[in-house]
């Protein structure tokens, strides 16, 4: 038989040995290392580079896309402020100008290889302009990007008028996901019922649970462990999310230990954010100052299931960005301190299969046989080079249809003495044993 594509050559994430990738229907038909005698429509020689399934963004805010200095900046660079400035943009929003400035970053999303997002949508608006844009947007972008939508209560369920309403409103209208955010709350007594709510209305729906939880720097912030034994008693086990979670990077670590243990054990995912969290955290601090990131490595040591998410793309949080989750991951690198060689591996999993757990897609992620042929081909032969040269990402395919190509960058190097090119690779042409 002739198949629809044959990839030729490619390396996969931790394999030594180079693999043919045969593609039909839209489907991996068959994998293995020598598949030449196969014949097919289109063939791609990936010369060793990697072929990865395609990156996932875990958290990220659609709706305040490429919002930056609407209607104004944010001077003191903090998470309240920022949280400020979205309010007084909140009431121009409208749908022609959400779904316009979504549909633009998910294409620079889908362009660099993110071919799965979820998105919190704020529902802190009675009129949920938002939400109706993004329901529209999840089906429009089908045939490029898989679109979770997490109804999120940016100013509280509690603390925002008729927020259990609107909530529950928006899990009608089809949101994926129930949010949360106990930690901006008024109370801390109010920030314990909105993870009981958020955890209510999950069950009803029969749907998975993603709250902002701790995104602060205060040592006492400790709904996350509000969470976990809610998980647990509720016996919601693998089907809930932590995102930020940023006060463990604060807390005592007798505390730290205790709460990673009990994550463990209620086996919920925690997302972190390093764009945002670096920028956001550690605002009131002198010297020395936090890092506001979770505590990634010892969470990953203990077994709890982490992901990455952008978070925010030019909007009144983060001024920056340009949806490139492999960019996320070599900060995330950076700021964790997993620089060690099978560190970095465990990394590039951060926006890959932890985060196809996380968003429990794993049954039709990845590249095996009989599972959907999404997937991206890197300029660079391992995770280690991509995470360090953050390459283009040459192709990438979507259920055996290639939605988009980058042509490599070529830089040349012109000598007074020679006047042939000297082309710049940035890879070394000689290693250390």
């Amino acid at each position: 038989m002739s198949y629809d594509v044959l990839i030729r050559h490619a390396r996969l994430h931790r394999q030594s040995e180079l693999v043919d990738i045969a593609i039909q229907d839209g489907m991996f038909s068959r994998i293995g290392q020598d598949l030449s005698a196969l014949s097919a429509t289109r063939v791609i020689d990936a010369e060793g580079r990697l072929v990865s399934p395609p990156f996932i963004d875990g958290h990220v805010h659609l709706d305040a896309v490429l919002t930056v200095g609407q209607p104004r900046y944010n001077s003191s660079g903090t998470l309240l402020e920022g949280i400020q400035i979205w309010g007084e943009r909140k009431p121009s929003l409208s749908r022609e100008d959400v779904k316009r400035r979504v549909l633009e970053e998910i294409q620079w999303e889908v362009a660099q290889g993110t071919l799965h997002i979820r998105s919190h949508v704020d529902v802190c608006d009675p009129n949920l302009t938002a939400l109706r844009a993004l329901l529209e947007v999840r089906e429009e972008v089908h045939d490029i990007c898989d679109l979770q939508l997490v109804a999120f209560p940016q100013d509280g369920i509690l603390s925002f008028p008729n927020g259990r309403e609107l909530m529950r409103k928006a899990m009608e209208l089809g949101c994926d996901v129930v949010g949360g955010i106990p930690h901006h709350e008024w109370t801390r007594d109010m920030g314990v019922e909105d993870v009981h709510y958020a955890f209510s209305l999950a069950k009803e729906f029969n749907c998975d649970i993603d709250c902002h939880c701790d995104e602060t720097d205060d040592p006492l912030s400790r709904f996350t462990e509000i969470m976990a034994a809610d998980t647990i008693e509720q016996g919601w086990q693998g089907r809930v999310t932590g995102s930020h979670c940023t006060a463990m990077g604060s807390y005592n670590d007798a505390y730290a230990f205790k709460l990673i243990g009990l994550l463990a054990r209620a086996q919920m995912n925690v997302i972190a954010n390093p764009f945002d969290n670096v920028v956001l955290q550690g605002r009131f601090d002198t010297y020395p100052k936090r890092r506001g990131v979770t505590r990634v490595k010892e969470l990953l040591a203990a077994g709890v299931n982490v992901a990455l998410g952008h978070d925010s793309i030019m909007d009144p949080w983060f001024p920056l960005g340009r949806g490139d989750m492999l960019a996320a991951a070599q900060l995330a690198l950076y700021l964790c301190h997993m620089s060690g060689y099978e560190e970095i591996d465990a990394v590039f999993n951060l926006i890959t299969t932890n985060a196809a757990r996380a968003l429990r897609i794993q049954d039709r992620y990845g590249i095996e046989e009989g599972k959907p042929a999404d997937f991206l081909i890197l300029d660079a032969p391992n995770a280690f080079e991509a995470l360090r040269l953050l390459p283009a990402r040459l192709h990438v395919f979507k259920h055996g249809r290639e939605v988009a190509t980058t042509t490599s960058a070529r830089s040349v190097l012109h000598r007074e003495h020679n006047s042939a090119e000297q082309v710049v690779t940035f890879c070394p042409q000689t290693q250390a044993d």
